[in-house]
């Protein structure tokens, strides 16, 4: 492969657009929970609820995933991810109607929070393709760490954008002005000339079925690089995930940062949001990690280091560099992990083998939240995420050593 450009995908005049108005979405949809949840907690106060938030927002991940990518190589990418932003819009709409006429009842946000999960599951597979499309092949991992750089940094503005929003318009015209953040990618998906199979040249020609995935597995089973970048993704998930996030007031609390709502726990949920957007374009600008197994592992052991520093630590200032190194980390795993497996996946089941990936990578999320609330019982919150990095470490090392040795015996046969 030919030595890729510094920030080459953000000079292309395909890339950018592409990169860009991506990140804008996942803004948008970052906002939308910051303007839903508050209402939702301020109309209803119900716990169970909290928890369908979470569960409704990844869960449609990992049921339709593979789905979703199977569409994505059997239809033209474009018209699908107008499909998923224009149901993100509709989303925002149906909010805002609610919130206007006073009729928001339990059943019909759980229906609105269900359907803001399948568009961005729906999303996910045919924006990688198109990634994959829109990017030349030299650059591709470079543009996946971009992208993933962009969408850290909509998920970093996306709270305090809506915050702003909530505090200046309301939550009723809030909602509505989310809409528009969701139109940039609309309109360039008119305008652009790839459609996710341009320079694969293939078309998926088989009928599309939830049955696809042990299919899939069966057949990239022979890739132990690709089934251990997979199986890398779904470790992080399940064992660190959004653990991070959702213990964060109660390390906030045991590093006496403050009230809660003070700036040193908001600092503490900033560091690792910065975490993504810097290490991006650091790693960007210095290419310090190769693409390829070494350093997804690499990176996933030093997510697992300092989620377990965070977790255990009493230096307030600790914990705030090691969030800052753990959002580098995560980015660096997740975006090599995602570029191996696109690089790797046969052309004629690219879609699929993506979906794969999301549904490991995000569906298995929903585990983390059962996974930290039954240890989070047993020792602690801190006690449970300190396990979650441990396992992270031991289970990222084990996987580099299985690939290492199987490689080993391929070269001697």
């Amino acid at each position: 492969m030919q030595a890729p450009r510094r920030f080459g995908p953000l000079r292309d005049r395909h890339s950018r657009p592409y990169l860009l108005t991506a990140g804008l979405s996942m803004m948008g949809d970052n906002i939308e929970h910051v303007i839903t949840y508050w209402v939702l907690w301020e109309v209803f106060a119900s716990p169970w609820l909290v928890g369908f938030q979470v569960i409704s927002h990844w869960l449609p991940f990992l049921l339709f995933s593979v789905l979703f990518g199977g569409l994505a190589e059997k239809y033209d990418c474009r018209r699908i991810i107008q499909v998923a932003q224009l149901l993100f819009a509709a989303v925002s709409l149906s909010w805002g109607l609610l919130f206007l006429t006073g009729t928001l009842e339990m059943w019909s946000a759980c229906v609105l929070l269900v359907l803001h999960g399948m568009a961005g599951a729906l999303w996910g597979p045919a924006e990688q393709l198109m990634l994959h499309d829109v990017a030349t092949p030299p650059e591709l991992p470079s543009a996946v760490r971009l992208n993933a750089t962009v969408k850290s940094l909509g998920i970093l503005a996306g709270p305090v954008v809506g915050s702003v929003l909530l505090l200046l318009l309301g939550p009723t015209w809030g909602i509505f002005a989310n809409i528009v953040f969701y139109l940039p990618m609309t309109l360039l998906m008119v305008r652009t000339p790839f459609t996710g199979h341009v320079r694969s040249g293939h078309v998926h020609r088989e009928r599309v079925s939830l049955l696809d995935t042990p299919r899939v597995l069966r057949t990239v089973g022979g890739d132990r690089v690709l089934v251990g970048m997979i199986a890398l993704a779904g470790l992080i998930a399940v064992c660190v995930g959004a653990s991070l996030q959702v213990a964060m007031p109660n390390f906030a609390d045991v590093l006496g940062a403050g009230e809660e709502g003070g700036l040193g726990y908001g600092a503490l949920l900033f560091a690792n949001g910065v975490g993504g957007v810097v290490g991006g374009i650091l790693l960007e600008a210095t290419g310090i990690l190769r693409v390829d197994v070494r350093g997804a592992v690499i990176a996933a052991v030093l997510f697992g280091l300092t989620t377990l520093i965070v977790a255990t630590t009493q230096l307030y200032a600790v914990a705030l560099l090691a969030l800052v190194v753990g959002g580098v980390a995560n980015l660096a795993a997740t975006a090599i992990g995602q570029a191996l497996v696109q690089l790797r996946a046969p052309d004629d089941q690219r879609g699929r083998v993506v979906g794969v990936y999301s549904m490991i990578g995000s569906g298995m999320r929903t585990g983390n939240g059962l996974t930290i609330g039954g240890l989070g019982a047993l020792l602690g919150v801190s006690g449970a995420v300190a396990v979650g990095g441990g396992a992270l470490m031991a289970g990222a090392l084990l996987i580099g050593v299985l690939i290492a040795l199987q490689n080993r015996r391929g070269a001697a046969a």
